[in-house]
Order: structure tokens, then C-alpha cells, then sequence
């Protein structure tokens, strides 16, 4: 993870010492600012972190995202969480790092995007306030909504109380939903919500349990036929995968002597020419994995059906 700061830096420590508990989902990997004053930067460089900074003062925005992204990415890190950066994000950033950058916003969104969330919720005379975690999108404070926390407003507040109160907040929930975002490529329910979404939308299938397995059958209830199954760590194997049909058993065998990474020969299902495609992996390509599906749906599916796919794809 690297973490985007401008200022104090509050979130960035939640973020970093939530990140050294025990069964912590991530690591800090570097601080870096568009503020080289920043307080933020001080209290990394004292907990060791790797950090760096760019005044962004004088410069375009894509090139001074540019530089940031250069330095994220030698640095090692898979996502970005933004702790109280002060720059928006130019849309070629934000395309390079899509679903894989988060920020914590002080307002319960979708209300009062931007600045001045407290005043903003004082001013509509709200009774509770909060704080988001949201995906990063082109769009200011729109992108997904991951989590909230309430706060409530007290008949006294003003914008400083009712912020310090938010703050708190923010730092008990931020760490939380980042654990459980970037673990979700070793959940078994998600990988499964994912397969049966991207199963369902081929033509005529239909979900079946097969001795004990999730299964996507295409056809009749009566006469359809398997072309895809969700295996979890399944006969002593330590992976989640995808069981789909391949042309031969040549291939097969080549595809798991060239990329065992990706590939594994699953047990029963593998001398009839199926593969397990590994899915708790780094890296993993759902583009990938939908053609895999397609293509195991294909090598069963009517003809009669297999048009209707077709039809589709021109369009």
C-alpha cells in the first residue's frame, strides 16, 4: 500500500500502525506528498517508511501524477489509499490505479462531497455526520462506497468539534475496510460471487451443486451440461480455483508445466482433460477468467445456443 498525505498525517498513522498488528491484509510501503512540509512525511521517515515528495506548485497535473505514479510503483505497492491528499487525481491516474485506490472522505456520501463536509451538515441541520471510504473514480467522491461510520451531532457542535469527533471515526475505520479490501483475492465468497456473476450472463446456464462444488451447467435442467466448477482447496490442494474443460490433455499438461502458477491439475477431474485455474493468486486476470468460462461453455453448449453468443459479441 502506498499512502497520498498533504498534511498532519492522522490517518496515514492509523493506517500504519493498524498495518503492524498481528494478521494485518497489507503493508505501508511509502508516504508521498505533494507537500514536501508536510507532517506527515516526519512522522514516516521516524517509523522508517519509505517516503517521497513533489511539490506539485508549477506543474501540470498528468505530470506531476505522473512522477507520484513512477514512485508508487517502484516502490512496490498493489493499491493507494489517500489519508488527506489535497489533489485531485487527473483521469490517467485514476484509469491506471481503477478499483485499486481508496480514500476516506468526512461526510456520509453521497451528501456533501468535496469541502466544507461539517459545515456543510450543520448547515442542513443534520443530527448525524460521519465519514466514507470510497473507490476512486473520475468523478469527486463518487466512486463506490465500501463502509461508513455515523457520528452524531450534538446541539452545541461546531465545524472544529464536530471534525475532531469525525476524525476518530475515520481512523477506526479506515484500517478495517482497507484489510478487508485488498484480502478479498483470498475470500473464498467473493472469488465465488464473482464466477457465478460472470458464469450467469452466458446463455442458457443455470448454477448446480456437484458433489459438494458449485457448478455452471448449460442447457436443459434435465439434460445440461457442466462446462465450469468453483473448487476450494478441494482434496488437500491450498487453492481456489476454477475448474474449466480444456481442447486436449497436451494441453492441459502444458499449461500446467509453463505457467504452474496459474495452473494446477485437479484431482478426478483432470484425467477427463479439466484444469484448475488458480484463483487466489497476485495478479489475476478476470478478462482472463471470463474467457476461460466462454470457452469451456462453448466446447458443451448446442450450437443452437452457442449462436445466441454470437449474435452478442456483434453487438
Amino acid at each position: 500500500m502506498a499512502v497520498l498525505v498533504s498534511g498532519a498525517g492522522t490517518n496515514m498513522a492509523a493506517l500504519l500502525y493498524a498495518s503492524r498488528l498481528p494478521g494485518a491484509a497489507y503493508e505501508i510501503v511509502l508516504v508521498a506528498s505533494n507537500n514536501p512540509d508536510a507532517a506527515a512525511l516526519k512522522l514516516a521517515e521516524a517509523e522508517g517508511l519509505a517516503t517521497f515528495a513533489l511539490d506539485h506548485r508549477g506543474m501540470d497535473r498528468a505530470a506531476h501524477d505522473a512522477a507520484m505514479d513512477t514512485a508508487i510503483r517502484q516502490a512496490g505497492a498493489d493499491y493507494i489509499a489517500l489519508a488527506g491528499y489535497m489533489r485531485v487525481l487527473g483521469p490517467d491516474m485514476v484509469d491506471r490505479w481503477e478499483g485499486r485506490i481508496l480514500n476516506i472522505h468526512p461526510s456520509l456520501l453521497p451528501k456533501y462531497r468535496g469541502l466544507h463536509t461539517h459545515r456543510a451538515a450543520l448547515e442542513a441541520g443534520d443530527t448525524v455526520a460521519g465519514c466514507s471510504v470510497h473507490l476512486v473514480t473520475r468523478d469527486l467522491d463518487a466512486g463506490d462506497v465500501l463502509a461508513q461510520a455515523t457520528v452524531a451531532i450534538r446541539p452545541d457542535d461546531t465545524e472544529a468539534s464536530l471534525a475532531d469527533r469525525v476524525r476518530i471515526a475515520e481512523h477506526q475505520l479506515y484500517s478495517r475496510v482497507v484489510s478487508k479490501y485488498v484480502s478479498r483475492p483470498n475470500d473464498p465468497a467473493w472469488l465465488l460471487e464473482n464466477i457465478r456473476r460472470l458464469a450467469l450472463q452466458l446463455p442458457e446456464t443455470h448454477e448446480r451443486e456437484s458433489h459438494g462444488s458449485p457448478g455452471w451447467r448449460v442447457g436443459s435442467e434435465k439434460s445440461g451440461k457442466f462446462f465450469a466448477y468453483f473448487a476450494d482447496q478441494h482434496h488437500g490442494t491450498p487453492h481456489i480455483s476454477l475448474l474449466v474443460k480444456t481442447g486436449s490433455m497436451d494441453e492441459l499438461e502444458g499449461l500446467i508445466e509453463t505457467q504452474p502458477h496459474a495452473y494446477h491439475k485437479p484431482a478426478y477431474y483432470g484425467a477427463s482433460g479439466w484444469v484448475g485455474l488458480i484463483l487466489n493468486r497476485p495478479g489475476l486476470d478476470w478478462d482472463g477468467v471470463a474467457e476461460w468460462l466462454q470457452r469451456s461453455w462453448r466446447s458443451v453448449a448446442p450450437k443452437g445456443v452457442t449462436r445466441l453468443l454470437d449474435v452478442a459479441d456483434e453487438f
